[in-house]
């Protein structure tokens, strides 16, 4: 149990907070559609099962739909599980594409659907059960939230709102801010309080890894989010590794002190 409570909960967005594995589909779906431009763009009835087994392996958009690239082509979702880090990167070279102009991309496409029927791009995201009502319990409490993504800001910000949840500006830091979680987590070390105390919540094991390898974050507590986009295997490995702690759902709705 911890001993105080954080000054400062920083939390992942997609798989901590929010569900959206339709709208990546969707999302991923359309931009290859854009990109590849296949004969049928009625997307075979076996692809969305299989993307959302392989969500764990995605870090930023520009790879979403870069797998459903792979996935058409055959690429096996073990081999895929296992060296996405290196198919990834190959297959843009062999189409002769750049990563960002594929995130551009899917940007583009995000932001029209979004200025044409917004609620229908909305439909496709759900927050998961208990957040909503643990997010506007936080805002009543003495802790500055974050959220750190790789989403763009101002869908996280659209999203919230929805939900009319307001954050300001200075606390949701999206992919434009251009830095790793770690970079931003040691800007909040930083911030004007006594000994700031800083919870993260993520979802990734990767990324909490590269958290505990820095020397001056040792003081940050870290959570793998078990509900969101990540595999047994992680979340048996997390449960092994100290000091980072592996948090349910119904942990995370709960008071501090239920934390583990």
């Amino acid at each position: 149990m911890p001993a105080n409570p954080p000054t400062i909960l920083a939390l992942d967005f997609d798989g901590v907070l929010c569900d959206g594995l339709l709208e990546y589909f969707q999302a991923a779906w359309r931009t290859y559609c854009q990109i590849w431009t296949p004969a049928d763009t009625t997307p075979p009835a076996e692809l969305a099962p299989i993307f959302y087994r392989l969500r764990p392996v995605i870090e930023t958009g520009w790879e979403m739909p870069v797998l459903i690239r792979a996935l058409v082509l055959g690429v096996p979702e073990e081999k895929i599980l296992l060296e996405w880090q290196t198919i990834a990167p190959q297959l843009l070279l062999e189409e002769g594409l750049q990563p960002s102009d594929t995130g551009r991309q899917l940007d583009r496409l995000r932001d029209e659907w979004i200025a044409t029927d917004v609620a229908d791009w909305l439909s496709y995201h759900r927050f998961y059960p208990g957040v909503i009502e643990r997010l506007r319990h936080l805002l009543q409490l003495p802790v500055r939230l974050v959220i750190i993504t790789t989403k763009e800001g101002r869908f996280v910000r659209q999203l919230l709102q929805e939900q009319d949840i307001e954050l300001p500006d200075a606390c949701i830091f999206g992919k434009e801010v251009q830095r790793p979680k770690h970079f931003i987590l040691r800007e909040l070390l930083q911030t004007p309080a006594d000994e700031p105390s800083i919870w993260f919540v993520e979802d990734r094991l990767k990324t909490l890894q590269i958290v505990q390898q820095q020397p001056d974050l040792t003081q940050v507590r870290l959570f793998l989010a078990d509900w969101g986009y990540n595999t047994a295997v992680e979340r048996e490995a997390a449960g092994a590794t100290p000091h980072i702690n592996l948090l349910s759902l119904s942990q995370f709705s709960q008071e501090f002190a239920a934390w583990p």
